[in-house]
């Protein structure tokens, strides 16, 4: 479904460093790694907000490498939501869709669609300010939703949430993702959250892709020893690597 041939991107003193990477259709996968990894570049390369040096994006077997943000079949939601505080919230649902020319009764249908499939039918009429973390995180997912991408990229999506809410949040991404069928990658750097919706994983560390693979393997069988120290598993790094860590 989601295909990167050596993508390579440079801004600045920061590179991320000829990426390949194979996501399957209907897949959950998480993007691990610490602040300053390339995590949201790389996002922001998949949908087309930056323009790759190298390499090539191919979605649903199509090169997509040069085509524009809107023509990609992707939803997104940034890290900071990027709602608009003057616009209600079905305002900002209804966005995407009026610029794609849709129509006001089309507009209407697919924004109670929407709103019923995340129960925040009540919210429509108010304005941002005043929701609550998870409220701002459930209209974002909407606006990005009602365009019915074929995948959904999610930038730290829970982070700024508490605790509960964290894990009730994500409990409804999961929901979400099963039901509609999406791809889906999602940037975190926290475990428990990974573990929760993860059906695999990959971690990112200086715009280098180190390991991909089931949560268990990146557990069991750490590539180097920092996947190990990532994943809090270091017992489980070869016995050379443990041999020269106790030097």
């Amino acid at each position: 479904m989601i295909r990167t041939e050596e993508m390579s991107f440079r801004i600045g003193t920061f590179q991320l460093h000829r990426l390949s990477i194979n996501i399957a259709k209907g897949e959950y996968f998480i993007l691990l790694g610490p602040p300053g990894s390339g995590k949201t570049i790389f996002l922001e390369c998949l949908c087309g907000l930056k323009k790759i040096n190298s390499g090539q994006i191919h979605i649903d077997g199509r090169n997509v490498t040069n085509l524009e943000p809107r023509v990609r079949g992707i939803g997104y939601v940034p890290q900071d939501y990027a709602l608009f505080p003057h616009l209600s919230v079905e305002r900002n649902i209804a966005f995407g869709l009026r610029v794609r020319g849709y129509k006001n009764k089309e507009i209407q249908a697919k924004i109670t669609e929407t709103a019923e499939l995340l129960d925040i039918q009540r919210l429509l009429r108010r304005r941002i300010h005043g929701l609550s973390g998870g409220e701002k995180q459930r209209v974002a997912l909407a606006r990005a939703l009602v365009l019915q991408p074929k995948i959904l990229l999610l930038d730290e999506p829970v982070c700024a949430l508490d605790e509960v809410t964290r894990q009730e949040v994500c409990a409804q991404l999961l929901g979400i993702q099963r039901r509609l069928g999406l791809t889906t990658i999602h940037v975190s750097h926290n475990l428990e959250e990974a573990f929760s919706v993860a059906d695999r994983a990959a971690i990112l560390k200086d715009g280098t892709l180190l390991q991909v693979g089931p949560l268990d393997e990146l557990l069991d069988k750490p590539n180097s020893k920092f996947v190990a120290r990532f994943m809090r598993r270091e017992k489980n790094l070869p016995y050379r690597d443990n041999a020269n860590r106790k030097k």
